[in-house]
């Protein structure tokens, strides 16, 4: 019965250990994420106040539609760029996150095994 005792407490300290890693994983992941979209948003805002002035200057209709389809048309290809890098950075964020999980679930599996 002790013996139980005191794996069930190791254990019990382990999780918390690993879950505390993994949250600071996360906030970590979160961070960066959260500083590149800024970038990228301060980006887009340029390039969109360039975009305005281009249709403002625009001698003729014609080129009026063509610096708004020019906008529109590169807005939708680093649209497409930026959600696959934020996919790719929370499927990186994910794997991150679980690995101090994974490593003290199979530590404790191991241990088990030998006990």
């Amino acid at each position: 019965m002790t013996a139980d005792l005191a794996e069930m407490s190791l254990m019990g300290t382990e999780k918390a250990e690993a879950m505390t890693a993994s949250a600071n994983v996360l906030a970590d992941h979160a961070g960066a994420m959260g500083e590149r979209l800024a970038r990228a948003t301060a980006d887009e805002t340029r390039l969109a106040s360039l975009a305005a002035r281009a249709v403002a200057e625009a001698r003729t209709p014609a080129e009026a539609a063509e610096a708004q389809f020019s906008y529109a048309m590169g807005w939708w290809g680093r649209a497409g760029a930026q959600w696959l890098a934020l996919n790719d950075e929370m499927a990186r964020a994910q794997a991150d996150a679980l690995a101090p999980i994974h490593k003290a679930a199979t530590a404790n599996a191991k241990r088990l095994r030998k006990g």
